[in-house]
């Protein structure tokens, strides 16, 4: 096997997709403080038992594990940065006000997400602890949105779905609430007859709202359809309300609702959301309440919020053209290091020629030089 092979769904980054990906990054995370957040960085490595508290039980089968040489434990390569950002605010940062935090950075999968993705997704996100209305979900939905408009993606379509749905179903039904796992199972494969057979024995009530989900998605107007359908619980009315409220919010995006879809059950509390964009069969942006997070960590807060994969997206973003550059000779003369630095200093990029080399990049195109004249060094355009 040759020695430059790199594993499947691992791959380089090349320059101009690098250049991509990192104005993508410094736009997002630019933009993330215009709204007040804050910038963290967990690391890379932690022990298992704390990337999988809580919310990273999910992550169980995604993330690569490694045994500790110093400690002799087991410890995870973060899949996931979420679960991190809580363990900050609940336990180091310990504020009792809101908090807005943000971060970017890579994290590891043992398989692929879904097609064409990488195994290595360099994940941007935003998290706000410590309000537990709508306003928070509110603005993480605008701040996703946001994000994508940065990108350059005007046309987004935005799936929303609610855990409180099914939550409030089975609530009241204790033969439902044993099958939960099952359940969640079959919801999210809209698995009618696999729901018929296991809710045999459930409450009537219970029994008709869980086969009636699978059915409960399509535009803004499936809310109006689920109101009509669904018992009248108050855990019911309070997700339909929450989600008509985002609906309304999502701006010029195109809005579809699933109350069948579930994914995360286990690590959401709420309201969640994915977006789409063209291109891309896979969501780009993933977000939602997820409450319960921090209590694994000594300290329980309301949390909401999103993340994306850049690599993902900038796979969509055209490369931009070259940026225009200054080529000047090599020579330690004092005039010339004098006018490199002035230059550098306006923002002018400057390449200096090696002696006997020319210069070969796929992102500079250097349209003028610097040439001594006079005794002075002075630009000149070339062609």
């Amino acid at each position: 096997m040759p020695n430059w092979l790199l594993p499947e769904n691992i791959a380089d980054v090349l320059p101009s997709e690098a250049r991509k990906i990192e104005d993508l990054r410094r736009a997002m995370l630019d933009n993330f403080r215009l709204y007040g957040y804050e910038l963290v960085m967990p690391p890379m490595l932690e022990y298992l038992e704390s990337l999988l508290t809580g919310a990273g039980q999910d992550m169980d089968l995604r993330m690569f594990k490694l045994v500790d040489q110093i400690s002799g434990r087991t410890m995870g390569i973060r899949a996931d940065m979420t679960t991190q950002v809580a363990r900050i605010d609940a336990h180091l940062l310990n504020r009792t006000s809101v908090t807005r935090l943000c971060y970017a950075g890579s994290v590891l999968h043992t398989r692929p997400s879904g097609l064409h993705a990488t195994r290595e997704p360099l994940q941007i996100g935003v998290e706000i602890y410590g309000h537990a209305g709508l306003e928070a979900d509110a603005e993480i939905q605008e701040l996703a949105l946001a994000s994508l408009a940065l990108a350059g993606f005007e046309k987004v379509r935005l799936d929303l779905c609610h855990v409180g749905v099914f939550r409030a179903i089975i609530a009241n039904d204790m033969q439902a609430r044993k099958q939960e796992a099952a359940l969640f199972g079959l919801l999210e494969s809209k698995d009618v007859p696999g729901l018929e057979t296991i809710s045999g024995n459930f409450a009537a009530e219970t029994r008709n709202a869980l086969l009636a989900l699978p059915g409960l998605y399509g535009d803004a107007e499936t809310v109006s359809r689920a109101r009509k359908i669904l018992p009248s619980l108050p855990g019911i009315a309070k997700a339909l309300d929450e989600l008509d409220a985002l609906i309304k919010l999502a701006g010029a995006a195109s809005v579809t609702v699933d109350l069948a879809d579930l994914r995360g059950y286990h690590y959401h509390s709420g309201a969640m959301f994915a977006a789409y964009v063209p291109g891309l069969p896979n969501a780009v942006a993933r977000g939602g309440r997820y409450d319960e997070v921090g209590e694994a960590f000594g300290r329980a807060r309301p949390a909401t919020g999103f993340s994306m994969d850049l690599r993902e997206l900038a796979r969509l973003v055209p490369v931009a053209g070259r940026r225009r550059a200054v080529r000047a000779p090599w020579g330690q003369d004092a005039g010339l290091r004098a006018k490199i630095a002035e230059l550098r200093r306006a923002g002018e990029i400057v390449i200096q020629s090696l002696p006997g080399h020319e210069n070969d990049q796929d992102e500079f195109d250097c349209d003028r030089t610097l040439e001594i004249d006079s005794g002075n060094w002075i630009l000149k355009n070339l062609g």
